[in-house]
């Protein structure tokens, strides 16, 4: 179904009715430690404002279970929100209620209004539809820009588009058109990236993208489950013995449909999580050791195969990259796809603080600010906040 773009609502006076993605890090004495997310919101809330519209911001910060959390109130947010669009940013004290409507009607020209933390209220995480009406009450139109949470099926990323005219914002527009310059109609050889800790968080993943690349590169952790799976020693490495077979599926299929697929033929180990690296070993890991991340006759070959992609798509670290000792494989892989010709989407939250750490963000197409949106995308779903403003 078609997006409906921010274009096709007639903002002017109107007040705008906004999800965003506000759910920033906070330190121990809530001080905000990244101001990314509310950065990416920046270019929709703008254009909002310079359309006449009065934007009002709806969004979750953390998990507070229903419940008001003195520690995730939205001011913080608000007040650096101020000093990005360098205009006033009103916070209300709750997102739903009389108050909060009066507060909307009475917004001026230039002005924004941030909504108490909407998982406050139960409700929006159960999916409630009279949530979701008291909501579309404070608003006369709705934009969802909210890349990061529209796979949840949630009333104030879903519902609300049923009770208002809505479209997408731009942040949302832009995330679906790189995964789709990848997933519909990618420029070959497509290459697809996959790391992390654990095969079951990705399983999905695999199966639909082993349908469409050409080449898929396997690190981190959950590449020892497919080494396990051809019956190479693993040493204490991290495994899933119940997904054996369900990697040896997916090596037989990529066989079937002529798809490369790469595993660490050496791997950095050490004695313990945390210990000290050993020196590089393969294509076995010696009982004792564990592999933490790929060695270099890896690299290399990933390395080559990345070089030669016209499209990208990676989720996942090759390794602990957290720790310089176990960094090179990640390093070595990101620097691959920010300096070659292909076109590259990163997704994934370990992967996006990879290239951030690295210093190559600005050198890849897209980054992504959705974790568990990307991954869903990528195993070939609708998400509940894209459909709610597509058709």
């Amino acid at each position: 179904m078609p997006l409906r773009e921010l274009s096709s609502l007639d903002l002017a006076g109107m007040r705008v009715l906004m999800r965003v993605d506000f759910n920033v890090p906070l330190d121990d004495e809530g001080r905000i430690t990244s101001d990314v997310r509310i950065r990416e919101a920046l270019p929709t809330i703008r254009t909002v404002l310079e359309r006449g519209g009065r934007p009002v911001l709806m969004s979750h910060l953390g998990r507070p279970k229903g419940k008001v959390v003195e520690s995730l109130r939205l001011r913080p947010v608000g007040a650096r929100l101020a000093e990005l669009l360098g205009s006033p940013v009103h916070v209300a004290d709750d997102c739903v209620g009389e108050p909060v409507e009066a507060q909307a009607r009475e917004l001026a020209q230039g002005e924004c209004l941030l909504l108490e933390n909407v998982r406050f209220h139960r409700e929006e995480t159960d999916g409630d539809p009279e949530f979701a009406a008291r909501l579309a009450r404070v608003g006369d139109v709705f934009v969802n820009d909210a890349f990061g949470t529209a796979h949840r099926a949630h009333a104030s990323v879903s519902l609300v588009a049923e009770r208002l005219p809505s479209a997408a914002g731009l942040l949302l527009a832009r995330e679906l058109k790189a995964f789709a310059r990848v997933l519909e109609a990618p420029e070959r050889p497509l290459v697809a990236i996959l790391g992390g800790a654990k095969v079951s968080d990705k399983l999905p993943v695999l199966i639909n993208l082993i349908e469409r690349v050409d080449a898929l590169v396997i690190g981190g952790a959950m590449a020892y489950t497919f080494l396990a799976a051809d019956g190479v020693e693993i040493g204490d490495s991290r495994c899933e013995p119940e997904l054996v077979s369900s990697a040896r599926q997916i090596r037989e299929r990529a066989q079937a449909r002529g798809v490369e697929l790469l595993l660490p033929t050496d791997h950095v180990c050490a004695r313990a999580f945390g210990g000290s690296a050993e020196p590089p070993c393969g294509p076995g890991i010696p009982a004792g050791q564990m592999g933490l991340d790929i060695g270099p006759e890896t690299i290399r070959r990933y390395t080559e195969v990345v070089a030669g992609a016209k499209t990208i798509v990676w989720n996942g670290p090759m390794g602990v990259f957290e720790q310089p000792a176990f960094r090179a494989g990640t390093e070595a892989v990101a620097r691959a796809v920010a300096d070659g010709p292909a076109f590259s989407v990163v997704g994934g939250g370990d992967s996006v603080a990879a290239v951030e750490l690295l210093g190559v963000k600005d050198r890849v197409d897209h980054v992504s600010t959705g974790g568990g949106a990307s991954l869903e995308l990528l195993e070939g779903r609708v998400l509940p906040g894209v459909a709610a403003v597509s058709g």
